[in-house]
């Protein structure tokens, strides 16, 4: 009897971790919906999952920003997005800087599939052409086109042509991720960089091996967006922050309050606001109304650094604590000065050469300034009165990081 309550005892334990689980609330609404039935789940509130966002319940108290800028510069909206095109094609009318059909096969693999498409045999030939180059075709459609529009196109070679200057690219379809045709390109290829060889020297200005075909594409299908339709619109920040995103919030507010009579904007998180539009109003009118609204925008402190260029970007916010600096080149001079010894008179020595280094070391220029930046001038004053380079400011910067002095943030790229 014992053994038989062990048994079901250790088999509800087991089966526990199962019916705890169970199924998420989504999977009961859904099957529920199948089964004709409505889930009595308590936790389920439909008037919670049919609202949106909360509105903001008034204004908020928020210090002056730093810079004044309209929405449409600081925010775009979800919905507005480009789609990336990419497609495979081939650049002719080259003047002997075309691929080296040996080195770059599928060259003239491409060559022979584009002659066949056209009626021509190959068969049983060798091309032997130097003036075509493979080249990859990449372009932005922007929202809201439509069929026939036309867009810039990107060529970069992807053999080992040595310019594209004077070529045509041939007809490409240009494909987007689902796979789909969205356009189709072809024209000539403008470039920017050229090449000049010699028998000894060669020069090189720019990139001659990339291009661009400006309205080089013809838009073949439109991506589907219903602009109009939408009742809610998503505004994304550029540069997330909390404290604009509630500004644009409370700017749409206000003027939706005077014009529609009611609060409409919500802020959700540091780059999102989302806006109910108000009934009788398409959406297109809306936004172009709100969009041109003026708030202040802010930005954390933050000091870029680029290390490879010597860039130094200091944001206007940025403040250091008081601190002495130092900042010198340590100069080593080693010189070395063998010297001749002669043994002394009737003492039957040898002349030797006895080794003599002197070493001197000095630090030019070893001030020590003492920097309090209140404000982004001073500064910069405080830093250009070390009289160091770019290379020293930006050890200087990273040392004052290091020692907690530096109220910002410190990026390093």
């Amino acid at each position: 009897m014992m053994r038989l309550l062990a048994l079901l005892l250790a088999a509800t334990l087991g089966l526990q971790p199962a019916l705890a689980d169970g199924l998420t609330p989504k999977a009961k609404r859904e099957l529920a919906a199948r089964n004709g039935g409505v889930d009595n789940d308590p936790e389920y509130d439909p008037a919670t999952t049919t609202r949106m966002f909360r509105v903001s319940p008034g204004p908020s108290s928020l210090p002056p920003g730093q810079v004044a800028s309209r929405i449409k510069d600081i925010a775009q909206l979800q919905s507005s997005r480009d789609n990336q095109l990419v497609g495979y094609g081939l650049v002719i009318g080259l003047a002997g800087s075309g691929d080296s059909l040996r080195n770059s096969p599928f060259t003239e693999q491409s060559i022979r599939a584009m002659l066949e498409n056209l009626g021509i045999a190959t068969e049983g030939g060798s091309a032997r052409a130097k003036n075509v180059a493979a080249v990859i075709v990449t372009a932005n459609m922007p929202p809201y086109v439509q069929s026939g529009a036309r867009i810039d196109i990107d060529v970069s070679s992807m053999g080992d042509a040595t310019s594209l200057a004077g070529g045509t690219l041939i007809m490409t379809p240009l494909k987007a991720a689902d796979g789909e045709i969205y356009a189709v390109g072809q024209g000539a290829v403008i470039v920017s960089g050229f090449i000049a060889q010699g028998q000894a020297q060669q020069l090189t200005q720019g990139v001659p091996t990339a291009g661009r075909v400006p309205n080089g594409a013809i838009v073949e299908r439109s991506v589907k967006a219903e602009f109009d339709d939408q009742s809610t619109l998503t505004l994304q920040l550029r540069n997330p922050d909390f404290s604009t995103a509630i500004r644009i919030a409370d700017a749409i507010n206000d003027y939706t309050s005077q014009r529609f009579g009611m609060r409409v904007a919500g802020e959700r998180d540091s780059r999102t606001v989302q806006i109910r539009r108000p009934n009788g109003v398409s959406a297109a009118r809306f936004y172009a109304e709100i969009e041109n609204l003026v708030v202040e925008s802010d930005t954390p402190a933050r000091v870029v650094i680029d290390e490879r260029t010597g860039t130094i970007v200091i944001g206007n916010d940025v403040k250091i604590s008081r601190v002495a600096i130092s900042h010198g080149t340590l100069t080593v001079r080693i010189t070395e000065a063998p010297r001749v010894v002669q043994p002394e008179p009737f003492s039957k020595g040898e002349t030797a050469v006895e080794p003599f280094t002197a070493i001197d070391a000095s630090r030019p220029n070893g001030r020590v300034a003492v920097l309090d930046g209140p404000d982004l001038q001073t500064l910069v004053s405080g830093l250009n009165r070390l009289g160091v380079k770019p290379d020293g400011i930006i050890a200087i910067l990273q040392g004052i990081k290091s020692a907690g002095a530096l109220q910002a943030d410190l990026v390093l790229q």
